[in-house]
């Protein structure tokens, strides 16, 4: 089973995009679900975490109050609105799924998805 994300793009500063991100197979077990992402010559961070049963969710102090992460009526799929965007957001955004307790770094995550870029022009 993948991640599947959709929704990047290129955008100008100030702009809105969502992302969005399900699994092409059926994941069993109820995942609390992420949006990692990764700038050129940076390490891949976490931007927004969202408990399976949404009442925990976490923002990296850059995105907080522009960025929204949600999950979706189907079982597993997660979103990211992203309004306010700026040039630093400029990166490729990952989606990831965990079924463990720890949320914050790559390795505590079991699934990812491919990625889709997401650029910001000033």
């Amino acid at each position: 089973v993948q991640l599947v994300e959709s929704g990047g793009g290129l955008v100008q500063a100030g702009g809105s995009l969502r992302l969005s991100c399900a699994p092409n197979g059926r994941l069993f077990n109820r995942y609390t679900m992420a949006w990692f992402r990764q700038a050129p010559g940076k390490e891949r961070e976490c931007v927004a975490a969202i408990t399976w049963m949404s009442n925990f969710t976490y923002y990296e102090d850059s995105v907080q109050g522009r960025f929204t992460i949600s999950r979706g009526n189907a079982e597993n799929t997660v979103y990211l609105q992203m309004n306010s965007l700026k040039p630093e957001d400029t990166a490729l955004y990952y989606c990831a799924a965990t079924s463990g307790y720890y949320y914050l770094q790559v390795y505590d995550y079991d699934y990812w998805g491919q990625g889709t870029q997401v650029t910001v022009s000033s």
